[in-house]
């Protein structure tokens, strides 16, 4: 199973019952096409880096959901750029960088192991 976060940033002018129906709306979307949204955040309205369409705020929602492929968020990623109200969105596919920590957490360097060596010979020549 694998794990994502989707980020969106809507329109700071709709009223949060509004924005609680959109964000209802592409929650749906996603468990209908077999995913599941395991956690939701709503991180209110913030400023943005940047000015999108004359606004300088927008509210940030946050889903991080389980699927086995990604293909649950084509529907969805449609319908967000559709939409005038999504300013911006994001999709991150999140367990691949904890296998990657994994990994490398496991091994050893074989170049730490060389270098070991020839530093103590340095420090015994001075």
């Amino acid at each position: 199973m694998r794990e994502y976060e989707l980020m969106f940033i809507v329109d700071p002018r709709l009223t949060d019952e509004e924005t609680v129906a959109l964000t209802d709306q592409y929650k749906e979307m996603i468990e209908s096409s077999g995913g599941d949204v395991f956690k939701e955040e709503s991180w209110g309205k913030r400023k943005l880096a940047y000015q999108i369409n004359k606004l300088s705020e927008g509210s940030y929602m946050l889903f991080f959901v389980r699927s086995e492929d990604g293909g649950v968020f084509r529907e969805v990623e449609q319908r967000m750029r559709q939409n005038e109200d999504v300013l911006r969105y994001l999709t991150i596919r999140t367990d691949a960088g904890r296998l990657r920590h994994r990994e490398a957490k496991d091994e050893k360097p074989a170049e730490a192991d060389a270098t070991e060596p020839a530093d103590a010979a340095a420090k015994e020549a001075n």
